[in-house]
């Protein structure tokens, strides 16, 4: 018999972009909360008991909650969820470039879900992390279960598996020494951006649900990445200096920090207060310690974190090692693939990719400033939201040589990427010190990153 009362009512989580809550209720909230759990929701911390909350390392929260939905309406339980999310459950998530292209969409969600349960055995210490490994854009690792065995693990977030098992843990460490000698670390990896996210939801600052908290959440939307709220750039930046040490920070003014990497190729600056025309962020990459600059991008303040965010994903992946820049037709070919369903036109000097409607946002590559050096300051490409290229709300410019992996992955995250923002915007969402003039001609960073001695720092061995 089906209750005439909503038992269960699901909501996108108001802090996470993919997490669900779900409120359960009516006289069978026993039998809803048995099935939720079942489909890995857990209970919510910092929240009601009747909540729970699920959020997964892989991003298919849509998918699980969907088969949660589905088996208490089964079991005649009525379930509401909200008008966004209800869209999210009816649209599969897709990988940028997937490593393992031969898979079903099926057969991804396997492999996540083996992920997802490492991630949670790590996390509720049934397997303990002896050493991990750094590997081009990957991460190896070793640790024994709780019951005795030892594995060696491959990967990370919703690509980690299990390589291999040993008899025991002397076994499995030897053998990790055996491979990777110097290279190993104690103990786990940094935590990912991944599992910081997570850690978010899992484990709020805050206080727990209070009357004020429950009454009237303020409302969200779903939109496309580029009509996203800017977000939490300074977040960003310390999440950032937290990767185990391979980023130092230097702050030569207050009002500007400086990111500089290990290797001492590439640099980050973030000014904390731009000024009217001036870039928040601006990366760049060297040819060596001492040499020229071989690109560089700035980001304007108004740019939505995630889309600052993939660069600077990009950087610390390996894209941005390689020299190769995006301006012969193959490459320039190579950087619009994500952009196969935006309409594409040229205008004398520029390539123009628009989404589906035209509205909100585009790509533009000039073939003339891509012809120039590659220290100078050209805007080859330009990824930005609002109106139009020269009036843009927000902005990311990048230099000819601009490795093609970057952008790809850019043009991924600007045509495939969603977020949640509040549904009334405030005017100061996008503010008039940054939001509708372009940066200046020139960027701030026109020398190779400084040498620990001249930023005045301790370099940490590694």
């Amino acid at each position: 018999m089906t209750h005439t009362t909503t038992d269960v009512r699901l909501d996108p989580h108001p802090k996470d972009n993919s997490a669900v809550l779900a409120r359960i209720g009516g006289p069978h909230a026993n039998a809803a909360r048995r099935i939720l759990l079942a489909h890995a929701f857990r209970p919510a911390p910092g929240r009601r008991a009747d909540t729970l909350v699920l959020v997964r390392i892989d991003r298919q929260e849509a998918h699980y909650a969907d088969a949660a939905t589905r088996e208490l309406r089964k079991a005649g339980i009525t379930v509401g969820a909200d008008f966004a999310l209800q869209q999210d459950f009816d649209t599969d998530l897709t990988w940028a470039e997937y490593p393992m292209s031969q898979l079903s969409r099926q057969e991804i969600r396997d492999v996540g879900a083996e992920a997802q349960k490492i991630y949670d055995d790590i996390a509720t210490g049934h397997l303990v992390i002896h050493h991990h490994v750094p590997v081009w854009r990957t991460v190896a690792a070793v640790g024994t279960y709780a019951a005795g065995h030892s594995v060696l693990l491959h990967g990370h977030d919703h690509l980690r598996q299990v390589a291999r098992a040993f008899g025991s843990r002397d076994e499995a460490v030897a053998d990790f020494y055996h491979q990777y000698g110097d290279l190993v670390r104690p103990g786990p990896a940094p935590a990912t951006r991944a599992e910081q996210r997570i850690a978010r939801v899992l484990n709020p600052a805050g206080k727990r649900d209070t009357q004020t908290e429950q009454a009237a959440p303020t409302p969200l939307t779903t939109v496309p990445v580029y009509d996203g709220d800017p977000g939490d750039h300074t977040e960003l930046l310390e999440s950032l200096l937290a990767q185990d040490g391979e980023w130092e920070r230097y702050r030569p003014h207050d009002e500007t920090t400086i990111a500089s990497h290990e290797s001492l190729l590439l640099r980050v600056e973030f000014v904390h207060e731009p000024r009217a025309g001036e870039p928040r962020w601006t990366v760049a990459a060297y040819e060596s310690q001492v040499g020229e600059r071989l690109w560089h991008a700035t980001a304007t303040a108004s740019t939505p974190v995630e889309m600052v965010s993939t660069l600077l994903d990009s950087l610390t992946s390996g894209a941005a090692s390689t020299d190769d820049g995006a301006v012969s037709e193959q490459a320039v070919a190579h950087v619009a693939r994500p952009l196969a369903g935006w309409a594409q036109s040229v205008e004398g000097r520029f390539i123009r990719w628009a989404p589906p409607r035209a509205d909100g946002a585009g790509v533009r590559f000039d073939a003339f400033a891509a012809q120039a050096r590659p220290g100078r300051d050209s805007r080859t490409w330009t990824l930005w939201g609002g109106d139009n290229a020269d009036r843009p709300v927000w902005a990311i410019h990048l230099s000819s040589q601009t490795p093609a992996a970057v952008l790809q992955d850019l043009a991924f995250e600007l045509a495939e990427g969603r977020c949640r923002r509040t549904a009334q915007r405030h005017p100061s969402v996008h503010p008039a010190t940054d939001a509708r003039r372009e940066p200046p001609s020139s960027p701030p960073l026109t020398s190779p990153a400084p040498t620990a001695e001249s930023a005045g720092r301790h370099r940490h061995a590694r």
